[in-house]
């Protein structure tokens, strides 16, 4: 039987308005093992939304509610701004979009990616420095001892996606959060990444959620897929078994993808149905 990292029963997110309440993520119920599940539906369906809740980084007014909401055990729902402190970074950790936006731009790569070290394994400088640069060349960047005195700025779009993800992977946790992590990179360095976070998952034997709209980046990389739509979990299947989905919404999603293999004239589009919100 597979080891539950995290256990997730009927999690809602809902943001109150003035007017009505926007039902973010509507009872998703999962599990994740030390494996690589994958989240895919369109824009605005609540894949990150999701990621975010997991890791109590949903601002206010945003309100997450749960039957259960566990991992290794710990009632997520019931800590406190300390304890997610204690378990951000350290435990568990998020890769965020996109590097422009999550980089402090004012602060060198090896300050930012040392200051995990600093704040939660408690190490020296001295050794916070050694660790980022075994960690920048872990990512299979060149020249870590450049690139640790450089600016975000300063970075190509893949080197800067490595650099996130070296970030989060120093304190080395067993949880780990991936929120399309290649979506503004080419496909060249787009697999490169895929294999860098391939291989530190089966080498630390943990748990990743890989949320992307791109179906055959998830259908190849991932164990296990969950399809959202509209803040729902429609459908759950093997990754390899993704083309032979039953649900009509994941069945369009795959037809709607382009393939060489296939060549058409005109993708499939998405023909809606209000039940499969109720």
């Amino acid at each position: 039987m597979r080891t539950r990292l995290l256990v997730v029963e009927d999690l809602v997110v809902t943001f109150p308005g003035r007017t009505r309440t926007t039902h973010a993520v509507r009872n998703a119920s999962f599990t994740l093992g030390r494996e690589r599940l994958g989240i895919v539906g369109e824009s605005g369906s609540g894949k990150s939304t999701t990621g975010r809740a997991l890791l109590g980084l949903i601002p206010r007014p945003g309100i997450v509610a749960a039957r259960t909401m566990s991992y290794a055990g710990e009632n997520l729902l019931a800590c406190t701004e300390r304890d997610w402190q204690r378990l951000r970074g350290r435990r568990m950790s998020m890769i965020l979009q996109d590097p422009k936006y999550s980089l402090n731009p004012v602060r060198t790569v090896g300050k930012q990616i040392g200051e995990t070290c600093l704040l939660h394994l408690r190490t020296s400088r001295k050794d916070a420095e050694r660790r980022t640069l075994a960690m920048l060349e872990a990512v299979r960047i060149r020249d870590p001892e450049i690139v640790y005195h450089l600016y975000p700025h300063q970075l190509s779009g893949g080197m800067g996606q490595r650099v996130m993800i070296a970030m989060m992977l120093i304190a080395e946790p067993d949880f780990l959060i991936a929120d399309e992590p290649t979506s503004a990179l080419d496909v060249t360095v787009q697999n490169g990444v895929l294999r860098i976070l391939d291989d530190l998952v089966r080498e630390r034997g943990m748990g990743l959620i890989f949320i992307s709209h791109n179906l055959t980046v998830v259908s190849s990389f991932c164990d296990r897929v969950l399809i959202m739509y509209g803040g729902k979990i429609v459908e759950e299947c093997v990754a390899r078994d993704l083309h032979n989905a039953r649900h009509p919404y994941t069945r369009a999603l795959v037809a709607s993808s382009p393939s060489l293999d296939e060549p058409r004239a005109e993708l499939a589009t998405v023909t809606r149905d209000p039940e499969w919100l109720r």
